[in-house]
């Protein structure tokens, strides 16, 4: 049989259906349709990475018609089929109420990665993790959506701690027809390609997609037989350290995204640039009007009106800039289209008050191609007008045209199962449709017994506990440690113990050795026999990052120190996979991040909604959310001369929380037994990331902010053409 382009040829007919369930990243965020296809095999299916395309190959042919004449099985498969068959026909979404009068608007949407599901590793980090959840919610809302990225070859690497503490990169080659995703064909069964010209030759690209609910996500390829073996590596992996390779990437995605949307029909009435590395996608545009204005000012001014940017990095470095040879030697032929010469076009990338003749910067021409911009945070908004208040020096700062809209992250996704199903009995299965009303989480959170919270907590903290122990395990076995040190695994974390995670991509500015200022102040903290406390990390340092990869390498040299042996582990290859065991299954929430460099941060979110209580600096979402009852507040928010003064600050800070509130806190349980306060924490925690910090409210300020005046302005120039 085909389903969705895909071939499973041993699926029983009445089991039809699942075939189109392992074709559509829908499955991702709802735990019955994942339970679908765990229950077919469980240790398969963590071994194939959750990826149900897989699963349906490699399962056992006979377990596959033993399910299909299981009652229990068929009801519960039927009962998943109907509810996926609904939300794709449902035309009655929040966008066609509100909005009934674009019902032909489509939205563009660009990135550099996108992080959905483990099973289609086009992602890093928290970038990928916005944008995979940003789709999520363009899906349950009903916005008109395409997204644009690229379909890397291999997958960002898988990190290895040697037993030296030193992270190795292993990249892992995909096999594109084991992914959820269908390369696109003509009607001619033929693949639909486009080109793009690099340095006076074209480059073939193929098309290919996956399904995120209602949203298409095209992924652009290289690697195919057209191509040369250079211009074959171009798509091979995300981030590549090579400058020329970088550029030729940006192209394939800006470039080669609108050429795609083009073939395939789809005209975008607004395109938004998620982050600086896809804003070559406004050149092209450019060339395309101009070939209808034939003035480049008329072109450059159409092509900004329906132009929309959200800029991510406060850090310079996060910034994309590439020298004037580099432009060069690979776009020459666009500004020749474009009619204008070498250094109008290097202009688009400068600043024109102070422009550096010899670098070009993708974020300057987002901003200046955008008809609106945002930060994703309030404190980021500041800190990003003040970052470029250079473009626009007539202005004062807090006039800078760059908004904020404060990330979220997608409940549905990261909400574990068994806290969905605890609040499926107090609340009713309905607290799905009211997840940014405060006034709703306020009164419906506390009526949730203690008693059954925290089972449920504990509950998910043994899981976790479970999994680090598996994956340490599988670390040691193949660094070849001594089976006696292995055998102490069974002792590693303890199920009653204050458990705090922390993990997140090591750049040194997040500062993720930041407890280790004063060991013995850690160690007395850690290793008290009263009130003990461990600590999870996981995370990965970019393979070119040597002063991230030194920080890894000291904390996992400190957790094999007898002075912190089974009170502190280092979890390897941290990914979706982990993190969601790692959010809902810790206590306390860890972020260090020297203020005001976290543009938002959504980690933390992930954590509340399970539960978990934030001890974090006042930087990004976190300045927004607390509120003195709902977690804890690292340091003061305010400016520091040096940075040593500043971790110096943050750091008694720290130690001092955890020593003097959150560890009591935690081990205070009169006679119930139950830690009454820290609950009453969790329960307040709930209450404000809830419907504050998600993806929903995100997506609809989006659309009120930024899609609609772009939407008006369309519609009254549409019925008024003299205007």
């Amino acid at each position: 049989m085909k389903s969705n382009g895909f071939r499973f040829p041993d699926l029983p007919p009445r089991l039809k259906n699942l075939g189109d369930l392992a074709t559509n990243l829908w499955f991702s965020w709802h735990s019955d349709a994942v339970r679908l296809f765990e229950s077919l095999d469980p240790h398969l299916w963590k071994i194939l990475n959750e990826n149900p395309v897989r699963m349906l190959r490699e399962v056992d042919v006979q377990r596959l018609k033993d399910v299909s004449e299981n009652p229990d099985y068929l009801a519960e498969y039927d009962r998943v089929i109907k509810a996926f068959n609904s939300y794709m026909r449902n035309k009655n979404t929040w966008f066609a109420q509100h909005f009934p009068e674009f019902p032909d608007k489509t939205v563009a949407y660009f990135s550099m990665e996108f992080g959905i599901h483990e099973c289609l590793p086009v992602y890093s980090g928290g970038l990928g993790m916005l944008a995979g959840d940003h789709l999520k919610s363009s899906s349950d809302l009903g916005i008109p959506m395409v997204a644009m990225g690229i379909l890397y070859r291999e997958s960002y690497f898988n990190q290895q701690i040697a037993s030296n503490g030193f992270q190795q990169s292993q990249y892992v080659r995909n096999d594109f027809d084991r992914l959820p995703v269908r390369l696109v064909r003509n009607g001619d069964n033929e693949p639909v390609t486009v080109r793009v010209e690099v340095d006076n030759r074209e480059i073939g690209v193929r098309i290919w997609r996956a399904q995120v609910g209602r949203v298409p996500l095209y992924l652009l390829d290289t690697d195919y037989h057209e191509n040369t073996p250079e211009d074959r590596k171009i798509t091979e992996r995300l981030y590549v350290g090579d400058r020329d390779y970088r550029l030729m990437q940006e192209m394939v995605l800006g470039m080669g995204g609108v050429r795609v949307l083009k073939a395939l029909g789809i005209k975008p009435s607004i395109w938004h640039l998620n982050e600086g590395h896809c804003s070559l996608l406004v050149a092209e545009r450019m060339r395309d009007k101009l070939k209808k204005d034939g003035n480049i000012m008329d072109a450059q001014a159409r092509v900004r009106s329906s132009t929309v940017f959200t800029t991510h990095t406060p850090v310079p470095a996060g910034n994309e800039v590439f020298v004037r040879s580099r432009i060069e030697a690979h776009l020459k032929n666009l500004w020749e289209a474009l009619k204008i010469t070498d250094q109008e076009f290097m202009s688009l990338g400068q600043n024109r008050w102070n422009p550096d003749p010899n670098s070009f910067n993708m974020t300057i021409l987002a901003l200046k191609s955008s008809v609106m911009s945002n930060a994703v945070s309030k404190l980021h908004r500041k800190v990003s007008q003040k970052m470029w208040s250079n473009l626009w020096p007539e202005l004062p700062p807090d006039r800078i045209p760059i908004s904020s809209i404060t990330n979220g992250v997608h409940i549905r996704t990261w909400m574990a199962m068994d806290m969905k199903q605890l609040l499926d009995r107090y609340l009713g299965a309905d607290w799905r449709y009211h997840q940014h009303e405060p006034e709703y989480w306020k009164e419906k959170i506390d009526s949730i017994p203690d008693k059954d919270i925290w089972i449920t907590h504990e509950h998910l903290k043994q899981i976790l506990r479970r999994d680090v122990r598996l994956r340490i395990q599988a670390q040691m076995e193949r660094n070849g440690e001594p089976p006696e040190i292995i055998s102490n695994i069974s002792r590693l974390l303890d199920q009653d113990a204050l458990t705090i995670g922390f993990a997140r991509r090591f750049a040194q500015y997040k500062r993720g050795t930041l407890l280790f200022r004063d060991r013995e102040r850690l160690k007395r903290l850690v290793n008290n026999p009263d009130r003990p406390v461990q600590i999870i990390f996981a995370g990965k340092a970019h393979p070119a990052d040597q002063p991230g990869k030194a920080l890894i390498q000291q904390i996992y040299q400190e957790s094999r120190n007898p002075d912190f042996q089974s009170r502190i582990v280092f979890v390897e290859n941290y990914d979706m996979g982990i993190a969601r065991n790692l959010v809902a299954g810790v206590d306390v929430w860890l972020n260090t991040p020297r203020r005001p460099m976290e543009a938002s941060g959504t980690s933390g979110m992930k954590a509340a909604c399970n539960g978990a209580i934030n001890l974090s600096v006042l930087d990004g979402w976190w300045r927004e959310c607390y509120n003195g009852e709902n977690g804890w507040a690292i340091g003061e928010d305010r400016e520091y001369d040096n940075e040593w003064e500043q971790d110096e600050a943050d750091y008694h800070s720290l130690l001092r929380l955890l020593e003097e509130q959150v560890v009591p806190m935690y081990y205070d349980r009169p006679e119930t037994k139950l830690p009454c306060r820290w609950i009453e924490r969790m329960k307040a925690s709930m209450k404000t990331a809830i419907p504050q910090f998600n993806t929903h409210r995100m997506i609809e300020e989006y659309m009120e902010s930024l899609y609609l005046p772009v939407l008006k302005k369309k519609k009254t120039k549409k019925d008024n053409p003299a205007s």
